[in-house]
């Protein structure tokens, strides 16, 4: 019989614990591959807790336990883990390092899946178990797979190919950059683990993982250009080795451990990010020399050429025609009542398939609907499923897969009738200016996002409010939709790539948003794409923002009497290169509804 119940499950976890001598354990969400977002198959701690957002970690003692969220899940993991098992803590103020130093008996024994974790938490971790004289179990295999009974296989999608027309560089080019690299600094081999690197290094694509279109796979790449794939058989076709060529060698997937062993007296880079402890140990137990260094492909990828750019734009005009239609949907139909969450959701994505190139979503699709719009990453499901309210605050985040782009849009709108309150309005006005601020941003080449943040924020802290994530995050080309090493935000919890320099070819979000729990939430987000800018009298290099995403933004909550001129001029000019790009696919009320909302100001 399945455990139904949460608490049953923790319950038979502690059990499983208790046979191989652990004092507690450590869930985190992951995979193999550090991957943001993770096939079923690895799903571990929602199978446990409930959670379903994309970053967090649980930790299980004989007698406590605890989950680890940041502020973007303050509200979401109180809705869906039961507090009566475990502790709501945050990531920003404890550690689960911490946690456990403080709570673990002394000389606990605590196991951890090393194939889940990095080298630098695995040692951070020990660390802090030293101090009550406990230890850090790397375990042979995963106690949460042993008790999840019905736990689903990883997916036996086959692996495609991602044509040079949409990747604008071959696999050939791209790999011998990466060698000339290695050759730079003396390097043999590099471990290349990050899903999103492989599929970009290769030109493949895959349906392993939900939103992202990637294969389960690993590479070693070599000094000399050449590399080996290592992959399960049943995804490989013959079009797939034929378009790898002789230079790459496929293996199993599962050789994977013993080919790390194989590289005995040479030195190999792996990026500490992505490379997960198991990896460095394997290595460094075969006698090879590990280098922790930034995966080579991180920033090449990151900075789209000319053909990515130009698939973003076209990716960007389709997708925003699909959203277009929606808002005039929802704008038409949710007044009248008998709309829900999921409903809304539902329409968007038919919209999006309607265009007959959507490959997948980019992510689950942020449908929220009053108090749920205060939950930055809220995913609805049946349970949590709420009406649309006539009157009130609704946001929308949501994106598409395409062979040409990923898109990432949210819109935040007013279900009539009747009027916004003015707090609402403020709050929503603000959030506009920060989104009109960043995007008009002009700065001399080496500002980094960190450095760009409080453009966002400023008129929110004018009103002694801020919002607990990003401003902008990077965007893959048909890849993830969260991608580094670029962000907009604040140096805070060693985040990754907020102290990365902006550079022309880069993709990134511009979200700043508002939220009052309990009550209504606030985004604008837009993507942009960095590109040089010749201003005269300048000196130097600088660089600014082309926004990409082009749909309309609701007027109803904007306040107009706080937007200065400039605002109001950059309001116009979006909403009159919205209705170029767009009018020309739209017809009938969705074209009249299209031209209604781009009107001037």
């Amino acid at each position: 019989m399945l455990m139904q119940t949460h608490e049953a499950r923790l319950d038979a976890l502690r059990k499983e614990l208790g046979k191989r001598g652990l004092d507690g354990f450590v869930i985190p969400i992951s995979d193999e591959h550090m991957s943001e977002y993770v096939g079923g198959y690895a799903q571990r701690l929602a199978w446990l807790t409930g959670f379903g957002g994309s970053a967090g970690t649980a930790v299980v003692l004989k007698d406590k336990a605890a989950m680890f969220v940041d502020g973007r899940y303050t509200v979401q993991v109180r809705e869906q883990v039961d507090g009566k098992l475990y502790e709501y803590q945050s990531i920003m103020d404890t550690s689960p390092a911490d946690w456990l130093k403080a709570n673990a008996p002394e000389g606990a024994k605590i196991g951890y899946d090393a194939w889940l974790h990095s080298r630098g938490w695995a040692q951070g971790t020990a660390s802090a178990l030293e101090k009550i004289g406990g230890e850090l179990v790397a375990v042979d295999s995963n106690p949460v797979d042993a008790v999840w009974a019905d736990r689903p296989d990883p997916s036996a999608a086959v692996a495609v190919i991602h044509t040079d027309d949409n990747a604008g560089r071959s696999s050939a080019e791209k790999r011998a950059e990466v060698a000339d690299w290695m050759k730079s600094e003396g390097i043999d081999a590099t471990v290349i683990s990050a899903l999103d690197s492989i599929a970009w290094l290769l030109n493949i694509r895959g349906e392993d993982v939900e939103r992202t279109p990637v294969a389960l796979s690993y590479v070693i790449a070599h000094d000399d250009g050449t590399a080996e794939l290592f992959i399960a058989p049943e995804k490989v076709t013959p079009e797939l080795t034929k378009h790898l060529g002789n230079a790459v060698t496929l293996r199993p997937r599962l050789d994977f451990e013993n080919a790390l062993g194989e590289l005995a007296g040479k030195k190999v880079a792996v990026d500490p990010n992505f490379g997960v402890a198991a990896i460095f140990q394997a290595l460094e137990n075969a006698g090879a020399a590990t280098v922790a260094v930034r995966d080579p492909t991180i920033l090449p990828k990151a900075i789209k050429n000319p053909i990515e750019q130009q698939g973003h734009r076209d990716a960007q005009a389709r997708d925003g025609a699909a959203v277009t239609r929606f808002l005039r949907w929802l704008e038409t139909e949710a007044p009248k009542g008998g709309e829900t969450e999921l409903s809304a959701a539902a329409q968007l994505q038919a919209f999006r398939e309607e265009t007959g190139l959507l490959k997948d979503n980019s992510f689950d699709t942020i449908s929220a609907a009053g108090p749920h719009a205060a939950i930055p990453h809220y995913r609805v499901d049946e349970d949590s499923n709420l009406p649309i309210e006539p009157g009130s605050v609704f946001l929308c985040d949501s994106g598409g897969q395409y062979c040409d782009g990923t898109t990432d849009i949210t819109r935040t709108v007013w279900i009539g009738p009747g009027e916004p309150s003015h707090e609402q309005k403020d709050r929503y006005t603000r959030v506009l200016k920060g989104h009109i601020a960043l995007a008009r941003q002009t700065f001399p080449q080496g500002t980094s996002g960190m450095q760009l943040d409080t453009i966002a924020r400023q008129f929110l802290w004018q009103a002694g409010v801020d919002y607990a994530h990003g401003t902008g995050h990077g965007v893959g080309s048909f890849l993830g939709v969260h991608e580094g090493p670029q962000r907009i935000a604040k140096p805070r919890g060693g985040q990754a790539g907020t102290d990365q320099e902006l550079m022309a070819g880069m993709i990134l979000s511009n979200e700043p948003g508002y939220y009052k729990a309990g009550d209504f939430g606030i985004r604008i987000e837009n993507l942009v794409l960095v590109e040089e800018r010749d201003i005269p009298g300048m000196e130097g290099a600088w660089l600014g923002f082309e926004t990409l995403t082009l749909v309309p933004i609701d007027r109803t909550l904007v306040d107009l009497d706080m937007l200065t001129g400039e605002e109001v001029e950059w309001w116009n000019e979006y909403h009159a290169r919205v209705l170029e790009v767009l009018a020309p696919q739209l017809a009938g009320e969705d074209l009249a509804w299209l031209e209604a909302a781009c009107e001037p100001i």
